[in-house]
């Protein structure tokens, strides 16, 4: 009885873990727009995992005094403290390092707002936690942060890649998998651009529920292949994929949106967000292939060797749900 205690704590730590995984680690986001020649407004938005805040934090130069304006304020998975910076210098051409990122595995976008209506876009990692800031993002700028944006995204968003991974699983072909996270791309492409261009919207925590809930029913359809029962998606994987891509592209947008697009730069960040993305994606798909290519070979697994991955997935997912759906009413 002690044993199956034990392991049954075991478990529940293993799913609590996920939970936090589920979601991508999303970056730190420093937006500063300047208020007048001295003056700047700082909103800091730090990531949590869990009950635990990051203790990160920006420092600017000491010519600049930074000073709270406001309490911190909650918001989904993260904190959001407001500041005001002032300064006797020009804030471009100054130094800015966020303290204890070396420690994290979180990335910052920091946002420039200059009085001329200038912007600028940088980020920072935890192997390079400074930089000197410009007065003037260039597009190039633009594309890079915001493809590792989207990169980041969708290898951090466990929830999303096993999605993937279940309609990987289920298509068989290649030409059929290929057609299949083509259809995906498209339909989350879609909802992604409506929903961050204000065309469209769908309020985030039911979005999350049944982004886990869709994994659920892949995961039922990988049963019911094993059993030689017809399965939509075996059949039809674009149509599943694409339906429920959709609904993804609302998940890819909820979490866009928290970090924020470049003003002058919208239709650039977010097409190369997306770009990002599908660059993790398909690293992704390839990587998967190829494991599945190679246990091909071994033709002889157990019914139940086979059954594991459905399960697994099932089971975290169901977990996910369960979580969500309980997050609406806390």
């Amino acid at each position: 009885m002690k044993i199956i205690i034990k392991h049954l704590i075991l478990f529940l730590a293993i799913l609590k873990g996920c939970s936090v995984w589920a979601h991508e680690i999303r970056p730190a986001y420093l937006q500063i727009t300047q208020l007048d020649e001295q003056n700047y407004q700082v909103l800091w938005k730090v990531p949590t995992m869990g009950d635990m805040v990051l203790k990160i934090y920006p420092e600017f130069d000491s010519g600049f005094k930074l000073s709270e304006n406001g309490l911190a304020k909650p918001a989904i998975e993260s904190v959001i403290n407001n500041y005001l910076l002032t300064g006797n210098s020009e804030l471009s051409g100054s130094s800015l390092t966020i303290v204890n990122l070396k420690k994290t595995m979180v990335d910052v976008l920091v946002s420039i707002t200059y009085l001329n209506g200038e912007n600028t876009t940088l980020m920072l990692h935890p192997k390079t936690p400074s930089a000197i800031l410009p007065g003037k993002t260039s597009k190039w700028q633009v594309v890079q942060s915001y493809t590792i944006l989207g990169v980041e995204h969708i290898w951090f968003g466990i929830d999303h890649l096993l999605f993937v991974l279940a309609l990987i699983i289920i298509t068989k072909g290649f030409k059929k998998i290929i057609k299949t996270i083509t259809a995906f791309t498209l339909a989350h492409s879609i909802t992604l651009s409506l929903a961050v261009l204000g065309y469209a919207n769908l309020p985030g925590p039911p979005v999350e529920a049944v982004i886990a809930l869709s994994i659920v029913f892949l995961a039922y359809e990988m049963v019911k292949l094993h059993h030689g029962k017809p399965s939509l998606t075996a059949q039809k994987p674009w149509l599943v994929a694409f339906s429920f891509g959709l609904l993804h592209g609302f998940g890819f947008a909820g979490a866009l949106t928290e970090v924020g697009l470049p003003q002058s730069e919208i239709p650039l960040a977010l097409a190369f967000f997306n770009i990002g993305v599908e660059l993790g994606q398909i690293v992704f798909v390839i990587a998967v292939s190829a494991i599945l290519y190679v246990l091909a070979f071994k033709k002889d697994w157990p019914l139940i060797a086979k059954k594991v991955p459905a399960y697994a997935i099932g089971t975290l997912a169901a977990f996910w749900t369960i979580e969500r759906v309980i997050g609406f009413w806390s």
